[in-house]
């Protein structure tokens, strides 16, 4: 998936397939609708995102998206 979004005040370009994988969670069960899968990335300018998926009433209501996160929300999340 491939989406550019402003973060910070800049825009920029957030590519799953061009970015290194870091960690992999999921919260529910398969078919539950507010469960969701997320998976942190790196791209190759060193910034975060979270690309996740899920049911219909998940946090990414029934689709897919990505979200940036700054530095210390990615540490957080690894935690």
């Amino acid at each position: 998936m491939k989406k550019t979004k402003t973060f910070e005040g800049k825009r920029h370009v957030y590519n799953t397939e061009a970015s290194t994988e870091i960690g992999t969670r999921a919260f529910g069960n398969y078919g539950d609708p507010s469960g969701y899968e997320e998976t942190l990335y790196k791209n190759r300018q060193g910034l975060f995102f979270v690309y996740g998926r899920g049911g219909e009433n998940s946090p990414y209501g029934a689709g897919e998206d990505i979200r940036p996160l700054t530095d210390e929300e990615a540490q957080a999340w690894q935690a």
